[in-house]
């Protein structure tokens, strides 16, 4: 199901009917390519919800259709949203009927959330008329991954379930080429390593992430482009996506982000946190083409890395 822009009120429940043809299908198999709109994760769903039902009777997933069998789906009535469409802009450096690919601004959230229910990339989305996919969430339509809200740069959107599906898959095997432009304290050595640390939620301070012995599987793998006064312009290759993790990670070793209020501490410098999401790399859900995209730094952070560059020294001094 794909949520439109304004589509704010409530559907019409819907009931499909299917008469099986051809037996010998799993019935979840089966109305995965029934219901072309749905992903497999929501077609499973539905079943353990017992809103699929094969001759009236209810069923499990893993039931072998026989050739005549008829099968029901009562589709729910989705929840309001409250999704409100906003005029804000966004770079979308890509788009097609499957996904798009954006360049999200620093400043702006992904999607509503307690403390911030406007003025979010999917509100911006919405907006400029784009159909997301409901899959990933009725608050978060269409995302498969996401930047914090003042870190910059590549994001890709999803359109359809389907490509919402094959997306998230691509996520979790890793197959998805992330790198992030940093600014880390601090002379970081050596020039290419990685940091393999769990990350978990600061049972002190709910708002930060930490590094904690039973949190989740965490690793970030690093390049160092070059050595700074006080400082180390560095690539960074996440090849897992926690909270927070690039921030933790570089907070951990003693080298946070340049002006991270939360891991770290705010410079004049710039009035964030030094991090860009610079390239994106991945299939095509549908093609299966190799799509590459990048992006510059923005403005705010070229201006302070310029400021480095140009007085070491102030540098120093700047990030207190």
């Amino acid at each position: 199901m794909l949520l439109s822009p304004g589509t704010a009120e409530r559907h019409v429940p819907e009931r499909k009917r299917f008469s099986v043809t051809q037996g010998g299908e799993r019935l979840d198999r089966y109305l995965v390519g029934a219901l072309s709109e749905q992903s497999r994760s929501r077609v499973q769903q539905l079943i353990r919800d017992k809103r699929v039902h094969v001759n009236s009777r209810g069923a499990k997933p893993g039931l072998v259709l026989a050739a005549g069998d008829h099968v029901s789906v009562d589709l729910p009535e989705p929840a309001p949203t409250g999704l409100a469409p906003e005029r804000l802009p966004v770079p979308v450096l890509y788009e097609d009927e499957d996904l798009l690919v954006v360049d999200k601004p620093a400043g702006m959230p992904v999607h509503p959330a307690p403390g911030h229910r406007e003025h979010t990339l999917v509100n911006a989305l919405l907006g400029r008329g784009s159909a997301l996919a409901e899959t990933g969430g009725l608050e978060r339509p269409g995302i498969v991954h996401r930047l914090d809200k003042d870190t910059s740069g590549l994001m890709v959107v999803a359109k359809t379930p389907q490509a919402h599906q094959a997306l998230s898959q691509q996520l979790q095997e890793r197959s998805v080429t992330k790198r992030y432009l940093a600014v880390v304290s601090g002379r970081l050595e050596p020039l290419e390593g990685a940091i393999d640390a769990p990350v978990g939620r600061d049972p002190g301070r709910r708002e930060r992430m930490t590094i904690r012995p039973h949190g989740r599987a965490s690793y970030t793998r690093y390049r160092v482009l070059r050595h700074l006064d006080g400082f180390t312009l560095v690539e960074v290759a996440p090849e897992t996506g926690r909270t927070h993790q690039i921030r933790v990670h570089f907070a951990a070793i003693g080298h946070p982000v340049l002006g991270d209020p939360l891991y770290g501490r705010p410079s004049a410098l710039v009035g964030r946190q030094f991090l860009h999401a610079s390239r994106l790399g991945f299939r095509h859900p549908r093609t299966l083409e190799h799509m590459e995209f990048e992006s510059p730094l923005p403005d705010d952070l070229n201006e302070a890395l310029a400021k480095l560059e140009r007085e070491p020294a102030a540098g120093k001094e700047r990030n207190r």
